[in-house]
């Protein structure tokens, strides 16, 4: 008797990025119809960081029934409030605003109540509300999930820890100042993954805090690799540094939230572009060794195909465009660091959580999607059907 060739492990890879993360949902919407009927997860490892953590782990909840979670993500991020992720009245931020400025000026930014700007309670209280944490091992134990990583960043040790829930043949690892750790996902790993410096607080796990996990993370498509993928589909939130205008000229001094969003585009994007490239040169020199030298040698490297999908149009300036449904005292505050110009519109790209900016994310993604039609319907043929 001979045996079907079992299909090629696929990972979905869904990068951080604050509310751009909506993005995320508008490819996924597409891949669900794009799918066969029948088709079930097509993803069986799932790699989020920072806000592509949270739909990760939805992802993972609900691998018995992909597009159920597909449809609870697109509900959620559709009608995103501010408020539904952090306290944005006046009390709150002008409470926040007076405690970093006392804190300043006496030189005491030590404790927790003064290292952060913004309370994500809301978030945290949403989040244990719809994600069902238990179902995770379930679907792991079903065979509808391989395994799930999420990425956050050690304060104290400087590591990228990767930490993971999957099946028992997955290792942990260790690489320079990056580990993978086995761990049962909860709350705490999403709050910590998604804690973006500065604005949210850090989440102690174990016995070290932890920040946004795209800081330090040099390579943000190494979890995957390692968790078994041989094949990914990486779902980026950086419109494609090709499709960039050439350098202008100016005269004019960056704003505060210019500087900020330069620093959080450093953070949350430029590594996954640079990890792309070394992956493909990767590839290309493996595709010049035969087989057989490989073995001969004992060169370890698989080629794995990748497939991206990005946003066709800068985020920034579509946030620029929906800043005004921000809350006041927030609007008031950002106006004043200058990230309501167009200079400084990337910051706001991160913390934009209302539906009318979400909602056309969403539909930019799914616009994106489609226009790969025919290579994610390829893509996806193969993750779903035995070769």
């Amino acid at each position: 008797m001979t045996l079907p060739l079992r299909k090629p492990l696929t990972a979905l890879v869904m990068t951080g990025g604050g509310a751009r993360a909506a993005y995320q949902v508008g490819v996924l919407r597409a891949i669900c119809e794009l799918m066969p009927q029948d088709a079930g997860n097509p993803f069986p490892i799932l790699c989020g960081t920072s806000a592509g953590a949270l739909n990760a782990t939805a992802l993972a909840a609900y691998s018995s029934q992909f597009r159920r979670g597909v449809r609870r993500l697109n509900r959620v991020w559709a009608n995103f409030r501010v408020g539904h992720v952090f306290r944005a009245g006046p009390i709150s931020i002008t409470r926040s605003g007076a405690r970093w400025l006392l804190a300043m000026m006496l030189g005491r930014f030590t404790g927790s109540a003064s290292a952060y700007m913004l309370d994500r309670d809301p978030l945290a209280a949403l989040l244990q509300r719809h994600l069902p944490f238990e179902q995770i091992q379930g679907a792991i134990d079903s065979g509808d999930l391989h395994a799930l990583s999420i990425s956050a960043s050690g304060y104290s040790s400087g590591e990228s820890v990767n930490f993971f829930q999957g099946v028992d043949s997955v290792k942990p690892w260790r690489r320079a100042r990056r580990i993978g750790m086995r761990s049962s996902i909860e709350l705490d790993h999403l709050m910590a993954s998604s804690a973006i410096p500065f604005l949210f607080k850090a989440v102690p796990i174990h016995r070290e805090f932890f920040g946004d996990g795209s800081m330090r993370q040099q390579a943000p498509i190494s979890p995957a690799l390692h968790l078994g993928a041989e094949r990914i589909l990486v779902i980026g939130v950086n419109k494609d540094p090709a499709d960039e205008p050439a350098r202008i000229e100016t005269h004019d001094y960056p704003s505060p939230a210019q500087i900020a969003g330069h620093i959080f585009s450093s953070i949350f994007l430029d590594s996954l572009d640079a990890d792309l490239e070394r992956l493909a040169r990767i590839n290309t020199t493996l595709e010049a060794i035969p087989p057989a030298q490989r073995q001969e040698l004992g060169i370890r490297l698989r080629e794995v195909e990748t497939l991206v999908v990005s946003p066709s149009e800068d985020l920034g300036e579509i946030a620029e465009r929906h800043a005004h449904h921000l809350p006041r005292m927030l609007r008031f505050f950002l106006r004043g660091i200058g990230a309501t110009s167009r200079g400084g519109a990337s910051l706001v790209s991160y913390l934009l959580f209302e539906k009318s900016y979400c909602q056309e994310l969403i539909s930019l993604g799914y616009a994106d999607a489609m226009r790969q039609k025919e290579a994610l319907t390829d893509f996806l043929l193969s993750c779903v059907q035995e070769k």
